[in-house]
Order: structure tokens, then sequence, then C-alpha cells
């Protein structure tokens, strides 16, 4: 017998405990703190632990000899405002960092200010110490598609995307480039950049969140911070989600989250002006139906009803 055949037959030969692997990754402890973090997102969870597994799989190849190469890890967020794109980047970082595809985890968050100079010989320095501060971890690059703009014959978009790109294929090793941004942009994007699409492998689409989710992520929001609503106080807010997601600018949790720290002021200005002497921490605590409809969303709600009203009668 050759001593290929050797090797071969000690490779096929040999076993490896995969759920040993995997417990010994700490990937569940991350996964877990995404089901806590985000609500809903069934079909992002389900990318990120695939793809989790998928790298899981890999490493334990590479024990065995059996490496097929550096995966493509690269990927595309797509989705509108406030779904959780920074959140998953984020903990993809911890889970490549934990199975060793990272050296160090962290997350580097910019736009194209941070990236694109403003005059010849900017841009270059510019992007290529971002990357520097990437390095051994993952850059998150939020609305990329502004990176390119072929109207303007005076922009230096293009010199900073011809850097990432020599960057993502030869630097694949020690970094990982997360670009997002909204569906219908990014696919012009990559259509008029196909050399950054041929090194995107995961593309990730975020959805919106429905209404019962967005008060749940606002339930979650609170008591992170030791609030809550009150009976009227949740009621009064599911129907600020619902007339708030009709309006302009809506943009999923994060409008959430401002909408719950303007009635957190109206909560502190009414026990303020309330004249009581002493306040408990239930008073302290609980946000009520009055700090939630003393939005403007609800007289802007009103007005669009109005219109909605008197342009059906017109039709009719």
């Amino acid at each position: 017998m050759s001593k290929q055949t050797k090797n071969l037959t000690s490779t096929q030969d040999a076993s490896i405990d995969l759920d040993a692997e995997f417990q010994a990754s700490n990937i569940q402890e991350v996964l877990d703190k995404l089901d806590r973090e985000l609500i809903g997102l069934i079909p992002v969870k389900t990318r990120i632990r695939e793809t989790a597994a998928l790298l899981l799989v890999d490493r334990v190849r590479k024990q065995l000899e059996l490496s097929a190469g550096i995966p493509s890890l690269h990927m595309c967020f797509t989705g509108n405002p406030g779904t959780g794109k920074t959140t998953v980047a984020l903990r993809m970082a911890e889970i490549l960092h934990r199975l060793g595809y990272v050296r160090e985890g962290h997350l580097v968050s910019v736009t194209r200010d941070d990236l694109v100079g403003q005059y010849i010989g900017h841009t270059a320095p510019k992007t290529k110490e971002v990357i520097k501060r990437a390095m051994g971890g993952v850059l998150f690059i939020d609305e990329a598609y502004y990176l390119y703009k072929p109207e303007n014959e005076r922009d230096y978009g293009a010199e900073s995307i011809e850097i990432l790109l020599q960057t993502m294929e030869n630097n694949r090793d020690d970094l990982v480039v997360i670009l997002a941004g909204y569906k219908d942009r990014m696919d012009k994007f990559f259509q008029s950049n196909p050399g950054m699409r041929s090194r995107i492998a995961h593309h990730i689409d975020f959805p919106d969140y429905s209404a019962d989710e967005l008060v749940a992520i606002a339930k979650l929001m609170l008591a992170a911070q030791n609030y809550r609503f009150s009976s009227d106080g949740e009621k009064a807010f599911v129907e600020y989600i619902q007339l708030r997601m009709t309006q302009e600018y809506f943009a999923n949790a994060r409008s959430v989250r401002n909408a719950l720290d303007r009635a957190r002021l109206r909560q502190a200005n009414r026990l303020f002006s309330s004249g009581k002497k002493s306040l408990t921490s239930v008073d302290l605590m609980t946000i009520e139906a009055e700090d939630i409809r003393a939005s403007r969303v609800f007289i802007e709600g009103k007005k669009i009803l109005k219109q909605l009203v008197a342009t059906h009668k017109g039709i009719e």
C-alpha cells in the first residue's frame, strides 16, 4: 500500500465529535443572545444558524485534513432601517471569532463619509485607515450604495470600492466585510459593481416587523430600563404603532426606541407636575396612556384618516 493511500485511509478512519466541538465553541451562547435581543426575524436567525453550522463543519474538516480552502464569508444585509442589521452583524463577528475565522471579533461600523475623501489623495488613506481598524474582525458598511456615484465625475467613491475589493480578496482570512442597505438600492449597486457581487457569498434579507412584534420590542426595551406599560398604556402604544407605521420615515425598532424616549420624557414631566410629595417605584416605572397619546403621531394620524375618508367619499 502506498504512503498516499495509507494517509487517505487513515483520514477516512478518523472521527471527531461534532457536538463536543459545538459545545466547546460556545456558539450557542451567541445564538441565544441573538434570540433574546431580537424579536421575530426567524428567516434571518435561521440563515445565521446555517452559516454558523457551515463554519463549524468547515473547522472540523480542517482538523481531519479535509480543508476545501478558506470559505468566502463576506455578506450583504438588506432591509429597511431598524430591522436589526447592525445587531446581527455584531453577533456574526462573535461567531466568527469563536470559530477562529477572525482574530479579534470586533465590529467596525462605517458609512461613506468614513471611507471617501473630499479631494484627490484623500480617499485612499481614509479607506486604508478604516480597513486597518477593522482587520481581525468585521467591517460593516451601512448604506454601501452611496459609495458609487457615477453621475458625479469628481466623486472618489470608486477609489474606495477598488481598495475594498482588493482587501476582500487578499485578506479573506483576516477580515469579513458586511455591506448593508435598502434591497433595491443594493441590487442596483451590485449591477454596477460586478466585482463586488462576486465577492459576496451570503445575502440575507431582513423583513419589516409586524405591529405585534414592534409592541413586543417596546416592552423588551422598557424592561431593560426598568419601565413598563400600564394596561391602558400598552393599548395606547398599540394604537400608536398602527398609526406610526403608516407615516413617513418609519424605521421599525428605531422608531419604537425614539417613541419610548419621548414617552419617558412625558412621564417624567407628568410626575414632576403632579404635585405628589412621594412617589412609589410603581409610579416611577409605569408609562401611562397619556404619556403615549400626547404624541403628535395621533394628531397626524387623525388628519390622514380624515383625508382618506374625504377621498373615499369623493370617489363614491
